[in-house]
């Protein structure tokens, strides 16, 4: 259920964001199977979705005329590049305030996500210190900020390997700083589901 959710948040976005990236192959309704490469990608707006040109080629789609049909190892070797080239800093350096009104945006998620009024570390109202949260992995009360975290719903790694590498540096920025896509978690039990999992830390702590 939960990777379900994910996949079309970030499916959501990255339509959004530029259709043209999507990693979603579409097959037109006279059977041709259109990668993002296609030129008649984003024009395709009735199709069946694949998830890559292999699975829509093996329901009988055909590529458009002159398109090459891709090779396994190149594919192999076009993921591997990608994801040893992945860094948290394609995607921003920490919390974004684009509104300029000193709330960043880990800031603007944990006022939002309080089921209580914060209170801030000075009158200027910028840092969050307290609030009432409840963390999605144990169900416990979280009231200090400093021991919440601010998780990617759709982890920052996993978003590159599916197109994200792709993106301008503003998307990735915007993505990164998307408050659909922030969720304040328990900070020690966040870290050892990182560590377990063995997923990329690219969550980022107060």
């Amino acid at each position: 259920m939960i990777n379900a959710v994910l996949k079309i948040v970030f499916l959501a976005f990255l339509a959004s964001a530029n259709p043209a990236f999507a990693s979603v192959v579409k097959m037109s309704n006279s059977g041709i199977c259109h990668p993002p490469q296609s030129s008649w990608y984003d024009r395709t707006k009735t199709f069946q979705q694949f998830d890559s040109v292999k699975e829509c080629l093996a329901s009988d789609g055909r590529l458009p005329k002159g398109m090459a049909r891709p090779s396994v190892n190149d594919r192999r070797v076009i993921k591997s590049s990608d994801s040893e080239s992945y860094s948290r800093s394609a995607f921003g350096h920490g919390w974004d305030d684009a509104d300029g009104d000193c709330q960043d945006s880990r800031a603007e998620a944990l006022i939002q996500m309080s089921s209580t009024p914060v209170r801030f570390a000075t009158d200027r109202r910028c840092r969050v210190v307290t609030g009432r949260w409840i963390s999605p992995f144990s169900g416990n009360v979280i009231q200090n900020a400093s021991e919440a975290d601010i998780d990617h719903v759709v982890p920052l790694k996993w978003a590159w390997d599916r197109g994200a590498n792709h993106w301008s540096d503003a998307n990735r920025e915007r993505f990164a700083n998307d408050p659909v896509n922030l969720l304040p978690v328990e900070a020690s039990l966040n870290r050892s589901t990182i560590t377990i999992k063995n997923i990329p830390n690219d969550r980022v702590s107060e």
